[in-house]
């Protein structure tokens, strides 16, 4: 595509040496990825400033840089007479913009549904994908467990763990719709927000889940974090906003000016979707639902009333797309969840491993009290510091998970730069007791996976929590392959060799809701 630099009205060029017009084939904010014909954009982030990695873009084929250093750029125009150098005050907007203007924005194409929140983010946007597939809108998601279509799941490099680079998300628009996807649903981080991955997309249907304390690592301040979070909305037509949530549900409820949709779990919220008397079921959940006045049985596939809450944002998103609520309630009896979100592997000796990549104190309190109603004998979970993320946040998971199980096993999720031993310190400063025979630190995310499988007796329910859910570890800026998966596999396979015992092999198979709850509403152990 031939690209008349000094054309693009909308871009805020300050300054522009060489070439006024390039053939542009490709785009790249990572040196490394550099082709032939490609506009780099020297992007500075936190550790890195990308200028020092344009001499690497050229000699890749860059033909084309956006910088923010006029120096810069006039030395390299010296240099390289025949590239075109573009000087910006915020190289990561102007990508935003560049990045719609090259896929001829391909983000008006496609239905988008923008979910923010601490938690939730994940299980809304496949509940959302999966809703909204079963009403006839075939639609895609974007986000943490990765790029899915309406049909399967896509082989993309995640650019980021949670919100891609806003050249990847309009690259992704354009194969959604290529793919004939009509929807697509994706997680968008407050990160995102302030680095401007988002910008100039105007979503169709915002949703807020919750807001608590993450990220600190980044944002410095809660007050921050909330208005990032609160920036998808003024980008938004339409919202769908959880009352119950105190930190930003009401804010957002009286401030945002499109038309929205509430929801509710409590009886004294004044929500347009209303959930009550949730109960289990051979089928996973059953609650009545209040909407426009009218009364209504629903039975999900579900457990926890955090998923509960959930599944009404998927259901006040359907809504405000003109789905009548009769149909909605039918297709909620097929309704997916996404991978690792109480995600049940059946093990030997009725052992139940259960893997939910819940990361923040507030989400793994609220799976605490889902797991702890299937029927166990003991209950072991392990917990991670998160080496990527706010360390403020890793002794409060030691608070939640203390007197909370019968063995409780502490690793490392993604240390990224940071010595492992100062992580699980970090974690381990939160116990009263951190030397208490039942807490067990480990140094890796798999020798964590492999000591809470050792403890591991008949009828025990392993629990492994925390954020790996991307295939890999961060280890100083290297992805580590890594999949919890196979390691269970392995080790029950070892286990095999070891004693002869049979086993029910370890593999990705879902408990049948009879097996899961028959004995629901009595006491554990």
């Amino acid at each position: 595509m031939l690209i008349e630099f000094n054309q693009l009205k909308e871009m805020p060029i300050k300054h522009l040496l060489g070439p006024p017009a390039q053939e542009i084939l490709h785009l790249a904010y990572d040196s490394r990825l550099v082709k032939d014909f490609s506009v780099f954009f020297s992007m500075k982030g936190q550790n890195h400033d990308g200028h020092q990695y344009i001499e690497d873009a050229l000699s890749r084929g860059a033909v084309a840089v956006f910088g923010s250093s006029l120096p810069i750029l006039q030395d390299l125009s010296v240099k390289h007479p025949d590239c075109t150098f573009m000087l910006v005050d915020n190289v990561r907007e102007t990508m935003a913009k560049f990045a719609k203007v090259y896929y001829n924005s391909a983000d008006e194409k496609i239905k988008t549904v923008g979910i923010t929140g601490t938690n939730g983010k994940t299980t809304v946007a496949a509940y959302v994908r999966s809703l909204l597939t079963l009403l006839g809108m075939p639609s895609g998601s974007i986000g943490t467990t990765g790029i899915w279509s309406s049909k399967e799941k896509l082989s993309y490099k995640k650019s980021t763990p949670t919100t891609p680079e806003s050249i990847d998300l309009q690259s992704m628009f354009h194969d959604l719709v290529s793919l004939g996807d009509e929807a697509v649903a994706m997680e968008v981080s407050s990160i995102a927000l302030d680095q401007h991955r988002v910008d100039h997309i105007i979503f169709d249907v915002a949703i807020h889940t919750n807001l608590s304390e993450e990220h600190l690592e980044y944002h410095q301040t809660f007050e921050h974090y909330m208005e990032c979070k609160m920036r998808l909305f003024k980008q938004a037509k339409h919202a769908v906003i959880n009352l119950d949530d105190e930190g930003m549900g009401e804010r957002l409820a009286s401030t945002f000016a499109g038309p929205q949709i509430t929801y509710s779990l409590s009886s004294n919220k004044q929500a347009d979707l209303r959930a009550f008397n949730i109960d289990f079921s051979e089928t996973g959940s059953k609650f009545s639902l209040l909407y426009a006045g009218s009364h209504f049985s629903i039975e999900v596939p579900v457990y926890g009333e955090y998923n509960i809450s959930n599944v009404l944002s998927a259901v006040g998103a359907a809504l405000l797309f003109g789905f009548k609520i009769e149909d909605i309630i039918k297709a909620l009896r097929y309704l997916e969840s996404p991978e690792g979100r109480f995600q049940i592997i059946k093990g030997p000796d009725s052992q139940k491993i259960i893997l939910d990549y819940a990361h923040t104190p507030v989400a793994l309190t609220r799976l605490l009290e889902e797991v702890k109603k299937l029927p166990h004998n003991r209950l072991i979970v392990m917990i991670a510091g998160i080496g990527i993320r706010d360390f403020a946040k890793m002794p409060k998971m030691a608070q939640v998970i203390e007197n909370k199980a019968d063995e409780i096993v502490v690793t490392v999720d993604h240390p990224g730069d940071h010595d492992p031993r100062v992580i699980v310190d970090q974690v381990m400063s939160g116990f009263c007791i951190p030397g208490a025979a039942e807490i067990h630190p480990t140094l890796t995310r798999e020798q964590g996976v492999l000591k809470a499988l050792s403890l591991g007796h008949s009828n025990d329910i392993i629990l492994l929590t925390s954020g790996c859910i991307n295939g890999a570890q961060m280890v100083k800026g290297k992805a580590i392959p890594h999949s919890d998966e196979n390691i269970i596999e392995t080790y029950y396979k070892s286990l095999k060799r070891v004693t002869g015992k049979p086993r029910v092999p370890a593999k990705k198979i879902l408990l049948t809701r009879a097996e899961l709850l028959p004995l629901a509403g009595r006491k554990n152990g």
